[in-house]
């Protein structure tokens, strides 16, 4: 009976160094940090279904807004493309995150956390503003 082998899961807690080269000249990192990186990009996706939910429920449920049409879809619709943006722009940090930690690069910067903070930012400055108009008429 031949012995399998070894898996990432089988290394010691305390291994964290580099355990080869592959093909492309890309360290093997500690399982740890990969998890870590999937995780994050689990969360971004996570992220992104409550905005497009969120978008959603606001153009379909909301009340509409007294003399502003069309009032529901400027706050829904920029949620509904940040959710989709979301999406496909952490699958990309999560690829390049994986690439920098295997070649012992620094991690790329992201844009997620501060287009998240503008453009719900915008939403709720719209729905004040919404709010605020249609309350006068």
């Amino acid at each position: 009976m031949s012995e399998s082998p070894r898996q990432p899961s089988d290394r010691s807690e305390t291994d964290e160094s580099v355990t080869g080269e592959d093909d492309a000249g890309e360290a093997d990192i500690d399982v740890r940090f990969s998890y870590a990186n999937e995780r994050t990009f689990l969360a971004w996706n996570r992220t992104a279904l409550g905005m497009i939910t969120a978008g959603l429920a606001i153009t379909q449920l909301l009340p509409p807004f007294e003399g502003v049409p069309g009032g529901r879809r400027l706050i829904g619709l920029p949620l509904i493309l940040l959710g989709v943006v979301l999406a496909l722009f952490s699958l990309r940090q999560w690829k390049g995150n994986e690439r920098a930690m295997r070649r012992r690069e620094p991690l790329p910067r992201s844009m997620l956390p501060r287009l998240v903070a503008y453009v719900v930012g915008f939403c709720a400055v719209v729905a004040a503003v919404l709010a605020l108009v249609a309350g006068k008429s």
